[in-house]
This record gives structure tokens, C-alpha cells and sequence, in this order.
């Protein structure tokens, strides 16, 4: 009896990988995915080549993993980027440790509660464009941050209790006549508060003056301990990087941190209209064990309305 014929082979389940050619007729067009044919495309793979094991020889990312590890050992990351595995340790010391350490205090001791104001700012940037354009001799050139500070003076005038320290430890709290406003600053070493002292006795322009020398002191290196400690309350702002909000951290002892958020012009309704204002949030952040919410929201209502009226700021009283 002749031996029966021999079957054919069948290819082993899985395979996705024929190194004879292609494994479709020309001119057939492979089924695949728009993810599977992005990654065929980033790694060089035509996929007439690639066996499909999906519905209708549909090609599957598994498919192309075992073309890939036929063809060259191993199947690329799906990103198609190179992997980095590298880690740097950098050892947190002098400032930045010191840093460290006052943020952590200040957010383990004091309860925060933060208010979110939105201010129109409009008239306030007219009246500063309008000083600055005057451009007398011996004049700063005005920013938001000193009119700022002549609104928080007003307001703490009223509030004499958000321009304070709270001893938490002999339980008192401390209350002080003279507005030291500490300037949150960046600079090459980490975070700075440079103050501005005794702003109850300064015009706009003096605290301007005054504002640019602390500052470029505490960046250059060349502020004096004197002008690093005592303040009574604090202003932070990242200028047009800030955000919409914020919530800032106490600079503890004191009770109260004034955010300032970036500005954006976006159509306000006036009643009749929709019209272009310039609208700007203040974040500002109280220590709730000393300050009541109630109080809390008159101080950012004072400060709205003062900047929103910048006459104001300059009527003494």
C-alpha cells in the first residue's frame, strides 16, 4: 500500500511573521487599527508583512509584538521614545531646607481658610498707566503691588486684628500700629520676604521705591536681616505666570497673606452690555483659630472696593 501523502504543514498558532514576503495578495490592504498603524509607521514596519490573528486578519498589537520579536528579539515601547531611568538626588540644605521647614510649620499650626474675590481692575490700570506716562523726575515707575499696599493699609485700619502675630505658644496674640507688608519674592536661592516697613507712612510712590529696593536686595544677596524679618502681613504674587487661583500659605507668625492672581481682560455685563473689563482675583488666606470668617470677608470687600475705586486709596481718613 503506498504511503499516504503527507500533510501540509500548518503554521505555528501565533505566528504573525512570514520571512518568504508578503503574506497578502499585492495590492490587498492590511486591517489594522489607527493606533497599530501609527506604531507600524514610527517603527518602519509594512504591514502587508504581518500576519493578522484579529477578525478578518485583522493585525493586532500582539501581532506586531511577534513580528517585531521575530524580526529583531524584541518589541519596542509603544511610545516609540527612549526610556529614562536615571535619577538625581539632590540634598535639600541651607535655604531651601529652611524653606521647607517654615512652609511645613506654618501648614501643620494654623487652620488656612482662603477667600477668592474677583476684582475689576479696570480704572485702577488706567490711573497707574496714566501716572506712569506723566513720567516726572525722581518717579518709580508705578506696578499693581504698590497700590496694593496702600489698600492694605487702609483696610487693616479698620482691621487692626489681620495686622497682627499670633503666639501660639503663650496664647496671644500681638497687634501691631506700624503695617510691615513682607514681599513674597523668588530669587536664585528660593523663596525671600523682603519687607516693606512702616507703609502706613508712604505715598504709592515712596512705597515703589522702597518696594524695588527690598526686592532687588533680597535677589542680589544684599539684604540685611533687618529688612528679612518683621513683618506683619504679607503680599504673594506671581505676576502674569499666576494663576486664576490660588491658596497661599501663611507666613507664620502673621494671620493673613494677600494672593494676587494674574490679570485677563474678558467681557463683563455692565447691565446693558457685555463690555471689555480688566479682572483680576485676590487669593487671600487667614488664620481661622485668631480670624472669623465674617471678619475675613470684610478685609477682601475693603480691598475690592479700593481697588475698584483707586481714588480712594489716596483719601487720607
Amino acid at each position: 500500500v503506498p504511503p499516504k501523502p503527507a500533510a501540509p504543514k500548518r503554521e505555528a498558532a501565533g505566528s504573525a511573521f512570514s520571512g518568504a514576503g508578503p503574506v497578502r495578495q499585492e495590492g490587498e490592504k492590511p486591517l489594522a487599527t489607527p493606533s497599530v498603524r501609527l506604531r507600524a509607521r514610527d517603527g518602519g514596519v509594512d504591514l502587508r508583512r504581518v500576519r493578522g490573528t484579529g477578525p478578518a486578519g485583522r493585525i493586532t498589537h500582539d501581532d506586531l509584538d511577534l513580528y517585531f520579536q521575530q524580526e529583531t528579539g524584541a518589541a519596542p515601547a509603544l511610545s516609540g521614545y527612549a526610556t529614562d531611568t536615571s535619577v538625581n538626588e539632590i540634598k535639600v540644605i541651607g535655604l531651601r531646607r529652611k524653606i521647607a521647614e517654615r512652609m511645613a510649620e506654618a501648614k501643620r499650626h494654623i487652620p488656612h481658610i482662603t477667600i477668592v474675590e474677583e476684582v475689576d481692575v479696570t480704572q485702577l490700570e488706567e490711573l497707574r498707566n496714566g501716572l506712569n506716562n506723566e513720567k516726572k523726575e525722581g518717579r518709580p515707575r508705578l506696578t499693581l503691588l504698590p497700590f496694593i499696599i496702600r489698600a492694605i493699609v487702609k483696610a487693616v485700619k479698620e482691621q487692626p486684628g489681620l495686622n497682627a502675630h499670633f503666639d501660639d505658644e503663650a496664647d496671644i496674640i500681638r497687634q501691631f500700629g506700624g503695617v510691615h507688608v513682607g514681599i513674597a519674592t523668588q530669587t536664585p536661592n528660593g523663596l525671600i520676604v523682603p519687607v516693606v516697613r512702616h507703609a502706613e507712612s508712604m505715598s504709592v510712590f515712596a512705597a515703589a521705591s522702597e518696594l524695588s529696593r527690598v526686592t532687588d536686595a533680597a535677589r542680589n544677596g544684599t539684604a540685611k536681616r533687618e529688612e528679612l524679618t518683621g513683618s506683619t502681613i504679607t503680599i504673594t504674587s506671581l505676576g502674569p505666570l499666576g494663576a486664576i487661583a490660588t491658596t497661599p500659605i501663611i507666613n507664620r507668625p502673621e494671620v493673613a497673606i494677600v494672593g494676587i492672581n494674574k490679570m485677563a481682560v474678558r467681557p463683563m455685563w455692565d447691565g446693558v452690555q457685555f463690555v471689555p473689563r480688566k479682572m483680576m482675583n485676590l487669593s487671600c488666606s487667614f488664620d481661622h483659630r485668631v480670624i472669623d470668617g465674617w471678619d475675613a470677608a470684610v478685609f477682601v470687600q475693603k480691598l475690592k472696593s479700593l481697588l475698584e475705586a483707586p481714588a480712594m486709596i489716596f483719601v487720607e481718613g
